[in-house]
């Protein structure tokens, strides 16, 4: 019970360091395992493990073939939920590069290190290619705490972003594949009997999987599923299909759950975000328990196939050649510069999917007698801890190095996409400045979308947020909502990550009609809120400016708006074509370049009057 509860408890925390740290979760946790496990060893007086998952075969906190059990069925959860992210859609609008990464660059990946797994280390051809598939796929829970904090362009993030979606669930599939295509054979040469066996695993798999993801959406759809049973039902029919594919198809399963999520989730299903957002939770748990647990049963003996030379020439062959080469042709022709295909070479680090995968399948191919399949686990495993700590503590220093590291961040975070922010978005954007309005609203998203700007259809309380790296650019934060709470709760919740050179919401019907409580973030107006700017909009749709003088000028102009209810200032715009925001307390400028104009709403100002 103690070691049980302590697998949990130290999970847990694990993933709250990594948390408070920014850095990805997987590296706390092995780190953890492999303390309480084979390194435990070495200091505890019996020489025994703190954490034992399988001891003489019958003993342990797993004894028997329940590691084996419950290894695939938590892998399979979470393949599931990795199943769930792929949308076809995705695929198809992410471009040709990124595309290229997850088919190119998978091809290459998979012969280069498998042809450097088996020269380096002697490995036979099956093991070689099983181990090169393993290491496929990067991840956006290992990328995204490493690249939180350092401003890229929105390219080079996007690259890095979508890339570790889509290649999870394709990775495993890949390694899957081979997985069975080994299995089959029992360490044996393949025979006709193999492939037969092999055809089974993978007509099962896409069978079952493709036929149970349609069999729920209609069971979901016809509200033949009550809504509080709807996340465990979900549960049950994976681990059912995993087990029945099994059945009928041995090691069939992991394939069926995978091509059941891809299925499911590019079905439209009114409930698939609360399914997802279950799975992730769920996953969390399983990831947090399974990891330790998994690094807990290498053993010391494991650790030292590692203690020579070709385990570091391998890890050098994966991450300075096969990377570099793969990330290299798929952007051949992409508009990206030498220095961002160099960072994007550098940023690959494996994850959960891989070192899970490859625990399980080291495993089973060790208890099915295959020749080298001891090295399947601690060389994976090598991978994903020297890549992540690799990538964890270099690279920033490396984006500076090769110049892709912005010095300032100069982008704009609009919040809200109604008819106000899309004209101060697109006079914004025509400005070559980096703008990105988001909206839980589908209309103004859309609507946004279709004049060229950059829409998210975002919760503003959903605190995932925080971890969209292609928002790295962002240097300044507008709330222009019609709900002060909500434009509250943005600039006390975001001004720290989006907002390093200003934060700004509009006022408060409160706020307005009490200018003497005129907060510092107040923007363009402290006597105009969103329903004045919204009637603006409305009247005259578009963006006015107006040529300053000089400073005497200005505070003549800004006089002027505050007189007339029909003018609200918004920006200066230098001589250079900087653009100023221009807060309530506007009078504080007292300094105007020349050649500089007054950006407003509103009707024309008649310069005469002035």
């Amino acid at each position: 019970m103690l070691a049980l509860s302590g697998l949990i408890i130290l999970g847990i925390l694990a993933q709250w360091v990594a948390w408070k740290c920014k850095i990805p979760a997987i590296l706390p946790l092995i780190l953890i395992g492999l303390l309480v496990g084979p390194i435990a060893t070495l200091y505890t007086d019996d020489g025994s493990k703190l954490i034992e998952p399988i001891w003489n075969g019958t003993q342990g906190l797993f004894p028997g073939e329940s590691l084996f059990y419950f290894v695939s069925l938590a892998i399979s959860i979470i393949l599931f939920e990795g199943g769930l992210t792929l949308k076809r859609s995705e695929i198809l609008n992410v471009g040709p590069v990124i595309l290229k990464l997850i088919t190119v660059a998978v091809i290459i990946t998979f012969f280069g290190a498998g042809l450097a797994a088996h020269f380096i280390f002697g490995l036979s051809w099956q093991i070689s290619f099983l181990f090169s598939s393993l290491i496929i796929v990067t991840g956006p829970t290992v990328i995204t705490p490493i690249l939180r904090n350092i401003p890229l362009k929105k390219d080079v993030s996007a690259v890095l972003k979508w890339e570790g979606i889509l290649i999870d669930p394709i990775g495993a599939l890949i390694a899957v594949l081979v997985f069975e295509f080994i299995s089959v054979g029992e360490g044996e040469t393949f025979t006709k009997l193999a492939f037969i066996e092999f055809g089974k695993i993978v007509l099962f798999g896409f069978t079952f999987g493709f036929t149970f993801a349609h069999g729920l959406a209609f069971g979901i759809r016809k509200k033949v599923i009550p809504h509080y049973l709807l996340n465990v039902f979900t549960l049950a029919t994976v681990l059912g299909v995993f087990v029945l594919s099994d059945a009928f198809a041995h090691e069939s399963g992991l394939l069926s759950v995978v091509v059941m999520g891809m299925v499911l989730g590019n079905i439209n299903l009114p409930n698939i975000d609360e399914i997802l957002y279950f799975k992730e939770s769920l996953s969390v748990l399983l990831i947090s328990i399974l990891f330790i647990l998994l690094s807990a049963n290498i053993n010391i003996e494991d650790l030292y196939l590692l203690l020579n030379w070709n385990a570091l020439f391998l890890f050098l062959a994966v991450v300075f050649l096969v990377r570099p080469i793969g990330v290299f042709l798929s952007s051949i022709n992409s508009g990206l510069s030498i220095p961002e295909k160099l960072f994007i070479s550098w940023v690959g680090p494996r994850g959960i999917v891989a070192a899970g995968i490859a625990s399980l399948f080291g495993l089973k191919l060790a208890k099915l007698g295959e020749p080298g399949a001891e090295y399947i686990t601690p060389l994976v495993f090598m991978i994903v801890l020297g890549t992540v700590l690799l990538n964890a503590t270099t690279a920033r220093l490396f984006a500076k190095i090769v110049g892709v590291f912005l010095k300032q961040s100069e982008g704009i975070l609009i919040v809200g996409a109604s008819k106000v922010s899309r004209l101060i978005g697109v006079f914004l954007k025509n400005h070559n400045r980096s703008v990105v309005l988001i909206d839980s609203n589908k209309e103004n998203i859309r609507k946004a979308r279709l004049l060229g700007l950059e829409a998210m259809e975002e919760n503003i309380y959903n605190e995932q947020l925080k971890n969209d790296i292609e928002l790295n650019d962002i240097g300044f934060l507008m709330a222009l909502t019609g709900s002060a709470d909500i434009n509250k709760y943005a600039i006390d919740t975001f001004k720290h990550q989006f907002g390093e050179h200003g934060s700004f919401r509009l006022v408060s019907a409160d706020e307005m009609n009490d200018p003497a409580n005129n907060p510092d973030e107040a923007l363009f107006s402290h006597t105009d809120d969103y329903y004045k700017l919204l009637d603006l909009a409305e009247k005259y749709p578009g963006i006015q400016e107006t040529k300053i003088n000089d400073i005497g000028h200005y505070k003549s102009l800004i006089a002027l708006t505050k007189e007339q209810e029909e003018i609200i200032p918004l920006f200066i715009k230098t001589s250079d074509n900087a653009i100023k925001i221009i807060t309530a307390n506007s009078e504080q400028i007292d300094r105007i370049d020349e050649e500089s104009y007054l950006i407003y709403i509103g009707k024309p100002i008649d310069v005469e009057v002035i």
